[in-house]
């Protein structure tokens, strides 16, 4: 059985507009807006994005973003430490989820 996941297919994001080029286009102007220098060096925003794309586990960012973030000359070390942020804070998410089930279970004690 194969996976859903294709390296060949990133380099056909930008085909997503052909449906609705309007929005795809607007979509692509934010994008490049968010990702443009400004306050946050472009090397800072890649290992952002790449946290987040760890976070939110899609390979097609994983792969975009570690070229992505070499390119902006990230080194791996940098880059595990924003995989290890991601993973912290995913991690601290799931566990903060613990007192809403601890709330519950002491409402259905009493």
């Amino acid at each position: 059985m194969g996976t859903y996941y294709k390296p060949e297919d990133l380099p056909k994001f930008s085909d997503i507009g052909q449906d609705n080029p309007d929005l795809a286009r607007k979509f692509f102007e934010y994008y490049e807006a968010v990702f443009a220098e400004s306050d946050l060096s472009i090397r800072e925003k890649a290992l952002i994005a790449l946290a987040v794309a760890h976070a939110v586990q899609c390979p097609y960012c994983i792969d975009a973003y570690t070229q992505s973030c070499l390119e902006a000359g990230s080194n791996m070390a940098e880059m595990m430490e924003a995989v290890h942020v991601a993973a912290a804070i995913r991690g601290g998410a799931s566990l903060v989820h613990g007192v809403q089930m601890k709330n519950i279970a002491a409402k259905m004690s009493m």
